[in-house]
């Protein structure tokens, strides 16, 4: 009997080897009920109510700092779109510190440009390059159509009604064509920070996750518009609370449909 290699390397990657919040991890996700979609909400609040100082006040950072970015012209809306996936893996690792019973740190919200960076850009700027392709496309559309309701037979209600369908066509296409696009980087930043993809590989793979549950991402989507509405009434500041529950309750859809 051969004795065990103490030197050797692990069979296990260890990007994926089992930890206290670790399980089965499944590569491109699986189905899950429909009512998942409301189960991811209720954790996220949860994970929330552990530290919610801690959230409240990351989540303020993190605005006041997309904020002055924006206010860049140009370079700052660029610098955002980047590196929003390295501020998105940084709440997560920071939900799954809190998940295996770990201090949320105001540190956390940084943790994304030390780990696996220059992949989470990449995935910023894919996202980036295909926003920016779709809505050069609807521009086109949508400029044309201006351009005809302008010039048109001096004005004929027929060419101003086409016209204003066209422009309205065009703005759907863009809506249907984000979407894929959305799902795609859904859960790109966890899969690059805790599994290791590459930037391509985490997309295919959120892509896939998204697709095999579209119903429970529906009712996800209409619970979090009603939120949306809600919270945005007084002035704004129920995105203290619900800004902090969206973000976490990414990382418990996360854990939910690429675990067992």
């Amino acid at each position: 009997m051969s004795t065990p290699n103490p030197y050797a390397a692990p069979k296990a990657p260890v990007a994926d080897a089992a930890g206290p919040q670790q399980g089965d991890f499944i590569p491109g996700g699986r189905g899950v009920p429909a009512a998942n979609g409301w189960s991811w909400i209720v954790e996220g609040w949860n994970l929330f109510m552990r530290q919610p100082g801690m959230w409240i006040g990351m989540i303020v950072a993190l605005a006041v700092l997309f904020i002055v970015l924006a206010m860049i012209p140009f370079l700052g809306s660029l610098a955002l779109m980047i590196t929003f996936p390295a501020f998105t893996a940084g709440l997560m690792i920071g939900c799954r510190a809190l998940a295996e019973g770990s201090p949320l740190e105001f540190g956390h919200l940084f943790a994304g440009f030390r780990e696996r960076f220059g992949t989470l850009a990449a995935v910023g700027a894919i996202y980036l390059g295909v926003s920016l392709a779709i809505a050069l496309l609807v521009g086109l559309i949508t400029g044309a159509s201006m351009f005809a309701m302008m010039s048109g037979s001096g004005g004929d209600p027929a060419a101003t009604a086409g016209a204003l369908a066209s422009m309205a066509l065009a703005l759907l296409v863009m809506m249907a064509l984000m979407i894929p696009v959305a799902m795609a980087v859904w859960f790109a930043a966890p899969l690059v920070v805790f599994h290791g993809r590459g930037a391509l590989e985490a997309m295919k793979e959120s892509f896939s996750g998204c697709l095999k549950n579209i119903v429970a991402f529906l009712l996800y989507g209409v619970i979090l518009l009603v939120a949306v509405i809600v919270a945005s009434i007084p002035m704004g500041l129920g995105w203290l609370v619900l800004g902090p529950v969206m973000a976490a309750s990414v990382y418990t859809a996360y854990r939910n449909i690429y675990f067992t």
